[in-house]
């Protein structure tokens, strides 16, 4: 497994761990266990107390709770000291802290908020409103945690952070299931590669390429066959590129492309032709196809132009899918271009 995956699969583990972990700080056993049993029967939620001031800044600190359920009236130290304990230790800080106030008191609410307080609540709340309010409270942070996690993991797996943002954008445009380029680089390429022609007055070459019947394939082989195929289908036409600016995609489902940049026409069709006779010689079975073979084939449709300030992208994806249907309805397994059928090969 590559440390990319590993990476993956440790973040993935450990963004699972978080879940509702409610503290209450309360020095009145009748609220505890009033609580408690609003909470009893909530599967999601883990329920811890202390009935000690003194004891609530320790406890937080080692449970690290997704929300806190704060009584004002404490002896010792009370509600609003206790808040700003909180806020001033960076573990806590951001942890939301819910005020249970026997008053309705507006300059309470309004200081509970001052200092710190994310909610304030009349004890004993409501059972719905309370599971409302702390599940609320709890996915905020929750959220935060996994965001900040993710983020922590990202700075770990690499050695500054613009390596791992290149990193990042290197796996955004590799198709996950063949290794090649997606289409989303598919796109961004054809874009640039366009620019690039219509300037230097060069010709570019696109070919797209379709794996005959290969839903009777799957269907005959079932879906890891099918993927293993789009592997070797992939590969094929990898192994015939020859310079750095050549791109191999996965356009979609059994389709692929190749963007031949500054290619002529009858140097596509060799690249092409080649793929085909590739694919053809690998002899995958595939006893449903309907060709002159009973293997696994593909059909390709070639189309070049150079591009001009009036013509656009879509103009030679929709000359190469037209030499594509072309390929299919001669009956597949063959090379097509925009014009008409390639010379004939030897």
């Amino acid at each position: 497994m590559s440390e990319a995956h590993v990476f993956a699969a440790d973040q993935e583990a450990a963004l699972t761990t978080f879940k509702v972990r409610v503290l209450l700080v309360d020095d009145q056993l009748i609220i505890v266990e009033a609580v408690r049993r609003m909470l009893s029967d909530q599967a999601d939620i883990e329920f811890h107390y202390v009935t000690d001031a003194a004891q609530a800044l320790q406890t937080a600190l080692q449970l690290q709770p997704t929300v806190i359920l704060q009584d004002l009236v404490m002896p010792a130290i009370d509600g609003f000291g206790l808040i700003k304990i909180y806020r001033d230790e960076e573990s806590l800080r951001h942890v939301p802290v819910i005020v249970l106030s026997a008053k309705e008191d507006p300059k309470l609410k309004a200081h509970s908020f001052a200092t710190g307080a994310n909610d304030y609540m009349v004890k004993l709340p409501d059972k719905l409103e309370l599971l409302a309010r702390v599940r609320y409270h709890s996915g905020a942070h929750i959220s935060r945690l996994q965001r900040d996690q993710a983020f922590r993991f990202l700075r770990e797996s690499q050695k500054n952070l613009a390596e791992a943002n290149i990193e990042l954008q290197k796996l955004a445009a590799i198709d996950g299931l063949t290794g090649i380029a997606n289409r989303r680089r598919f796109d961004q390429t054809m874009q640039t590669e366009w620019q690039r022609a219509q300037r230097d007055k060069k010709p570019l070459t696109l070919l797209l390429c379709d794996v005959d019947f290969f839903k009777l394939y799957n269907d005959s082989f079932g879906h890891l066959a099918g993927d293993l195929c789009l592997k070797k289908v992939a590969a094929v036409l990898t192994e015939h590129l020859k310079r750095p600016a050549d791109l191999a995609a996965r356009y979609g489902g059994e389709e692929f492309a190749i963007i031949l940049p500054e290619t002529p026409l009858t140097g596509a069709l060799i690249v092409a032709e080649s793929c085909r006779r590739h694919l053809e010689q690998l002899a995958i079975e595939n006893p449903q196809a309907t060709t002159d073979r009973s293997s696994v084939t593909m059909s390709i449709g070639v189309a070049s132009v150079i591009p001009s300030p009036l013509s656009r992208v879509e103009d030679l994806i929709e000359l190469a899918d037209q030499a594509l249907y072309a390929a299919k309805n001669a009956g597949r397994n063959r090379v097509m271009c925009a014009d008409g059928p390639p010379p004939a090969t030897p």
